[in-house]
């Protein structure tokens, strides 16, 4: 139990059509303040998004996501949120929003890996 440090993640969902309030995963945050970590891990599945939403593009979906990975990363060209220290970058990222990519709540566990746990949690949730 030592070797475990406390983590934190969302699951971020796609809600194509946000007045019907049906979402689909595509990926997970997790944030971990003792190991130093914020991670993002998604992938949106083609055919799940043509069922959904056909009218939506996948490249704009993904050039979204792709900044909220700047900004993971603490990336300068991740503009100023980017800047932010690690946990309130998370904060950002996992905060409660009205467009088509929102976090779920926040949920809390125990890890010895963060980044480890960030995969299972993808894997479990995502794929």
């Amino acid at each position: 139990m030592q070797n475990k440090h406390t983590f934190e993640y969302a699951i971020i969902r796609l809600v194509p059509k946000v007045e019907r309030e049906e979402f689909f995963n595509i990926g997970v945050l997790l944030f971990s303040k003792r190991k130093k970590f914020l991670g993002i891990q998604y992938h949106i599945d083609a055919q799940k998004l043509a069922a959904f939403a056909p009218e939506i593009e996948i490249a704009v979906l993904n050039a979204y996501l792709d900044a909220w990975k700047l900004i993971s990363d603490g990336n300068a060209a991740g503009g100023k949120i980017g800047a932010l220290e690690i946990s309130d970058r998370f904060r950002w990222l996992a905060a409660c929003r009205s467009t088509i990519i929102q976090s779920s709540k926040t949920h809390p566990g125990l890890c010895e890996n963060p980044e480890a746990e960030l995969r299972d949690i993808f894997e479990k949730y995502v794929l």
